[in-house]
């Protein structure tokens, strides 16, 4: 992201990164803002104007975006957020959040758990030690989700089984 508006305040998207369930990058482009940039918020962002210089525009971003995720689980790191930036939906079910997933949120004391600090505590890996880079924030999400997939998942599939039954109850059944 980078700052838009009188000040930066605002945030707009310029960059986004896929990679698969291996790490390997997929798509990692620099998007042109639809407001004139007015912080590149470099030292955090990592994104430079020349970056932006050959930047594709928003609505191309969107559209291989969500080409690329179309009927896939997506892992990442306060997802709802680049969902929102990229003005996208995808269904609950095919996301997994490392920000709000309840394990991660309990090392945190209940709280919203950083990226960094999910790294260092269940990889023990470092990360963003410098200038931001979403390729390596999509891979350490994909390492967390990888090593705690199968108790993810399983959790998922038990909130839907509840979810139907849930919606079951009360219904007469068919009569023939």
């Amino acid at each position: 992201m980078v700052g838009v508006g009188p000040e930066g305040i605002e945030s707009a998207l310029a960059r986004v990164s896929i990679v698969n369930y291996h790490g390997v990058e997929i798509l990692d482009l620099y998007v042109r803002p639809q407001e004139r940039v007015t912080d590149f918020r470099t030292a955090v962002s990592g994104i430079t104007p020349r970056h932006l210089a050959t930047a594709v525009d928003f609505k191309e971003a969107q559209k291989q975006v969500a080409d690329v995720i179309k009927d896939k689980i997506v892992v990442g790191h306060a997802v709802y957020n680049d969902f929102k930036a990229l003005l996208l939906d995808h269904p609950q079910r095919l996301i997994r959040d490392t920000s709000r997933y309840k394990p991660f949120r309990a090392l945190m004391q209940g709280k919203t758990p950083s990226l960094k600090k999910l790294a260092h505590s269940l990889l023990g890996i470092k990360i963003q030690d410098g200038a931001h880079s979403s390729v390596e924030d999509a891979r350490v999400t994909v390492m967390l989700y990888k090593k705690h997939k199968e108790e993810w998942d399983s959790s998922i599939a038990v909130k839907a089984r509840r979810a139907a039954l849930k919606a079951t109850k009360g219904k007469k059944p068919a009569s023939t």
